[in-house]
């Protein structure tokens, strides 16, 4: 394995997601085990670990390695627990959870960045992970409820539907607002009628589908 490759890992853990107040040994553990580069296009492989978002296609992206960080720490991943994630892309932040012991189902709509998906946590060793093909803000409706559902892209306004898939002391992670002053916040459910919603930091990144805000109509 190259040194300069393992050098630019290491940066990208201690340097970048480290110094964003990322300090679980557990996640920082997996963000360095996982083999990021290997999630990455072909023509991006250069700037695995550099603190920007990467292209995938159908106007979707890797999201930056700080915000996967985050996520990751937000969402505190128990093994066994059933988790959802929606926006599976290349399939390393599903790696990362899975790797963390999560059973976790990933929705993607675009068959083709699914099939990719498929095929890097396959060689990653990871084909337990469950990918559907599916819209998921209208069209996907899951046979049961998780412990946590992480939304990869934005939401203007989170749809209640989303809601009733978390279990009761489950958690949902969602970016949500008006680009580009969007808040990333962890919504804890209490009960059955009651949630907690803790903000954790600012960001900006792409909506999912049916997830923009409404077109405004100006003079």
């Amino acid at each position: 394995m190259s040194t300069n490759l393992e050098m630019a890992r290491g940066n990208m853990v201690e340097n970048q997601i480290r110094t964003w107040e990322v300090l679980d040994p557990r996640v920082l553990e997996v963000l360095a085990r996982v083999r990021r580069e290997e999630f990455v296009p072909e023509r991006y492989r250069d700037t695995a670990f550099v603190d920007v978002e990467l292209p995938l296609g159908h106007g979707e992206v890797m999201l930056k390695p700080v915000i996967e960080g985050r996520i990751l720490q937000a969402i505190a991943i128990e093994p066994g627990q059933r988790l959802l994630e929606i926006g599976t892309g290349s399939g390393f932040l599903a790696a990362c959870m899975a790797e963390l012991g999560a059973d976790l189902t990933s929705i993607e709509q675009h068959a083709d960045l699914a099939t990719m998906a498929r095929q890097n946590l396959e060689r990653a060793g990871l084909s337990r992970v469950r990918i559907e093909v599916g819209e998921a803000l209208k069209a996907y409706e899951p046979a049961t409820t998780f412990d946590c559902v992480v939304l990869t892209g934005a939401v203007f306004a989170l749809p209640e539907r989303i809601k009733s898939w978390v279990k009761p002391g489950g958690r949902l992670f969602v970016v949500s607002g008006e680009s580009p002053a969007m808040q990333a916040l962890l919504h804890t459910r209490v009960d059955a009628n009651h949630w907690q919603t803790e903000s954790l930091f600012e960001t900006d990144i792409p909506y999912l589908t049916h997830a923009s805000p409404p077109a405004r109509f100006t003079l």
